[in-house]
């Protein structure tokens, strides 16, 4: 499994149903004084100035079963004015930090937008400085990133296989305690607290990818408390993690095919370098040597956004030449990896904990092999099929698993809410996004016809400006193409 739910566009730019906004600046109510959960609820956020931004911390539980047990702060970040109704904003991931986030988008919002929200992100929990979880070392992490993850033999699959199970034990030994409370659900309810806090009576949620996971969620805890609810990237609740990993694959392939459309010969030069890799490592310019898995992370990445297939084409001619340098340079940007055993934030650990969390056990080597020559049967790319079956190696051994299993959305909300899909998305399929307006019976469907990850704010007039007009007016339009 690849990091497949992550938004990458705060990164890049580096490189409901009522017509009135509902907004109360009293004290958030939400919760009898009998209700457990009643002071978490009632808080009074302590603001402090963070650059151009304030930023405060928001205590919940850790455990939800024990709301008068431990504690943890989650950190959020509030660019503009107090006084506006906040649109709390998700990168996705799983595992990616949303202060950051919601800083770097904030200043492309138009500034209808920025007149009628307060933008609003923060720290999902176990993720940036949020209680973050910890499952290697910058050793470890670094040895797991260049481990084969397509084994082709009996003495390489057990070998990947106990590599995988290592990290299991390791997430509960780094973070004992934090680990097993962690994943979309304990977030969801994190979020309606975030929404009191903050003195907003209704959610208005701005999510891409995995955020649409967490948004649709909210819908069917709090149907009532759903305001404005843009689901962009859209993951289908009904999939398991194999079928998700199935439905990405595809995908990718598809994705790969566009990007060989516009630099012919780029599939048999990218299969001829992994066939390559994966007896042979090649030389870089750095410390390490590119190993094939590290080539597959940098071509899944290159597939997020076109902006990224100029260099990924460059980087497969400096490979032709026998230098891995640019391909590494790839790989280490998808993980946050700023030196060989140096990362800049826990988006690896984060990433497999909550989703090993969130989803049953997948299959063991057997199943995970079946899998793979399931997905690479006449994939454009086979390595990276394969790939995609046994990425979910570290979650056949994990340690626990959410109660809640995969299963259609079903929401009593009256609240329009509006989803994205995206023809060619690679990590979030447009059936997804399909799937997902049939569940929510208040929905409809935007289609932007375009390659790469997401929609909004990716440059096209009509998708924006239909994003906009829902989210000041609260209608969403019928289903529409773009």
């Amino acid at each position: 499994m690849v990091n497949f739910h992550r938004n990458l566009r705060g990164s890049l730019a580096v490189l409901a149903g009522s017509s009135l906004l509902i907004f109360l600046t009293i004290a958030p109510a939400n919760a009898e004084k009998s209700d457990p959960l009643a002071a978490f609820y009632a808080q009074t956020l302590k603001w402090t100035k963070c650059g151009k931004a304030s930023c405060a911390l928001v205590t919940v539980p850790l455990d939800y079963e024990q709301p008068d047990g431990a504690t943890i702060a989650l950190s959020i970040r509030r660019i503009g004015s107090p006084g506006l109704p906040p649109l709390i904003m998700n990168p996705g991931g799983p595992g990616s930090e949303g202060t950051q986030f919601a800083q770097s988008i904030a200043g492309s919002l138009d500034s209808k937008i920025s007149d009628a929200f307060t933008p609003v992100g923060f720290d999902p929990r176990g993720t940036g400085v949020s209680a973050p979880v910890e499952c290697f070392t910058g050793v470890s992490a670094n040895k797991w990133l260049r481990t084969d993850s397509t084994p082709d033999t009996a003495a390489e699959v057990t070998s990947y296989m106990s590599a995988a199970a290592k990290i299991s034990p390791a997430c509960r030994r780094l973070s004992p305690g934090l680990a097993k409370h962690i994943g979309t659900d304990n977030t969801v309810r994190d979020i309606d607290i975030i929404r009191a806090t903050l003195g907003s009576e209704k959610l208005n949620w701005l999510g891409f990818s995995y955020g649409t996971s967490l948004g649709t969620r909210y819908a069917e805890l709090f149907p009532d408390r759903v305001g404005r609810m843009v689901l962009d990237g859209a993951v289908d609740p009904s999939l398991n993690a194999m079928e998700l990993s199935q439905g990405q694959s595809a995908g990718f392939q598809k994705a790969i095919g566009r990007f060989n459309q516009q630099y012919p010969g780029s599939i048999t030069a990218i299969n001829r370098l992994l066939g390559s890799l994966d007896s042979t490592e090649m030389k870089t310019d750095g410390s390490q040597t590119l190993t094939q898995s590290e080539a597959n992370t940098a071509i899944f990445l290159s597939m997020y956004s076109t902006s990224f297939w100029p260099e990924l084409h460059d980087a497969l001619k400096e490979a032709k030449a026998g230098n891995g340098t640019q391909l590494q340079e790839l790989s280490y940007y998808a993980n946050d990896q700023t030196a060989p055993t140096k990362f800049s934030s826990n988006v690896l650990s984060a990433f497999i904990a909550i989703n090993c969390w969130d989803y049953p056990q997948t299959p063991s080597a057997a199943g995970l092999s079946r899998s793979a020559r399931q997905f690479s049967w006449q994939a454009k790319v086979p390595e990276l099929a394969r790939a995609m079956s046994w990425g979910n190696a570290p979650c056949s051994a994990w340690f626990g698993h959410s109660p809640i299993k995969p299963a259609a959305a079903k929401t009593t909300t009256g609240a329009q809410i509006l989803i994205l899909g995206t023809t060619y998305d690679p990590a979030t399929p447009l059936a997804w996004a399909q799937a997902l307006q049939e569940q929510l019976p208040t929905s409809s469907l935007l289609t932007f016809v375009s390659d790469g990850h997401t929609a909004y704010l990716n440059g096209n007039t009509c998708i924006d400006e239909t994003v906009n007009n829902y989210l000041l007016t609260g209608f969403a339009p019928k289903s529409k193409t773009c």
